[in-house]
């Protein structure tokens, strides 16, 4: 069993559009926008990452806004809800000030004890509130949402399987451990986790498979400190059976990737060298930022590129 992985790290899904990805997270979520930066294979679409101040890993949103892109088909095999940590007794002020700007799918539960609102993105991506005692990361509160109700960071993420078997089996080898079981969901915990800590998988056997697009989460990525610890943890899944890609340099993290037994793609993110490598923290996420190899390309690109404010 490996020790290494520490929560999550972020999140990246796919919209439709830039301009109203970006004041969907920055304003209605009150996020940060801490990287505006390109896809590192097509260098003509953003890619927006949004979290706390500096981006701390089990933070972190990200998006590829594929302009016109066609709406995902939720199903099975993905990352059906992606679920914010709020203290408790913020979920009345959510609930009134997501309804006030229009958003969709707006539903008061309960889930594993802890008070839960779902809502959807612009693209009808599934995502929660919900309520948790004493989580003591600081919060940004320059987005319009004061610290007594502002988003912590992730709190967890669900999956949609046709089967959960192979995946709590993977998940238990990644140092995960099974704590609850709520109406047929599965909660795992990672021990001395980053805040970001929990994986529920719900079985839904006869729903087809998703269908990628605009609103579907394209990957879900899991936090270790260092470059070693990655390379560690490369090693003894490939020594499982997985099929594990080399280590890439996606310039805040290096990153490796495998698809999982239920069809959800894991990567496992470095928290080194963070955002704040090319960018003074107190100006992150201002300026386009681009990789090495494109940016011989940034007049073409700049031209390209739809403002995000304006």
């Amino acid at each position: 069993m490996l020790n290494q992985i520490k929560g999550l790290h972020h999140v990246t899904s796919m919209a439709e559009d830039a301009r109203t990805n970006n004041k969907f997270f920055t304003d209605t979520l009150g996020l940060r926008r801490v990287k505006k930066t390109v896809n590192f294979d097509a260098p003509d679409v953003y890619h927006l990452y949004y979290g706390d101040e500096i981006g701390t890993p089990g933070t972190i949103m990200t998006y590829f806004p594929f302009p016109k892109m066609a709406r995902g088909r939720p199903g099975t095999g993905e990352v059906g809800n992606t679920i914010y940590s709020v203290p408790e007794g913020a979920i009345g002020y959510w609930t009134e000030r997501l309804g006030q700007r229009g958003v969709e799918g707006l539903k008061v539960d309960e889930s594993f004890g802890q008070k839960r609102l779902h809502f959807a993105g612009p693209d009808g991506d599934g995502f929660a509130l919900v309520e948790v005692k004493d989580d003591n990361r600081l919060p940004w509160t320059h987005g319009g949402v004061d610290a007594e109700h502002a988003i912590r960071g992730f709190h967890s993420v669900a999956m949609r399987l046709r089967d959960e078997g192979a995946t709590a089996e993977l998940l238990k080898y990644m140092g995960y451990e099974v704590v609850d079981t709520h109406e047929g969901v599965k909660r795992l915990a990672i021990p001395g986790g980053n805040g970001a800590d929990y994986v529920d998988l719900e079985t839904m056997p006869n729903i087809n498979r998703a269908l990628p697009g605009a609103g579907s989460v394209h990957h879900v990525a899991f936090a270790v400190e260092n470059r070693a610890k990655q390379l560690e943890v490369r090693k003894a899944l490939m020594d499982t059976g997985y099929q594990v890609t080399p280590v890439i340099d996606r310039d805040y993290f290096w990153a490796i990737y495998f698809r999982t037994p239920g069809g959800v793609l894991f990567e496992v993110a470095t928290n080194e060298p963070g955002f704040n490598r090319d960018e003074d923290t107190a100006h992150l996420g201002e300026a386009l930022k681009l990789p090495e190899q494109h940016t011989h390309l940034r007049g073409l690109i700049e031209q390209h590129l739809e403002p995000l404010e304006g």
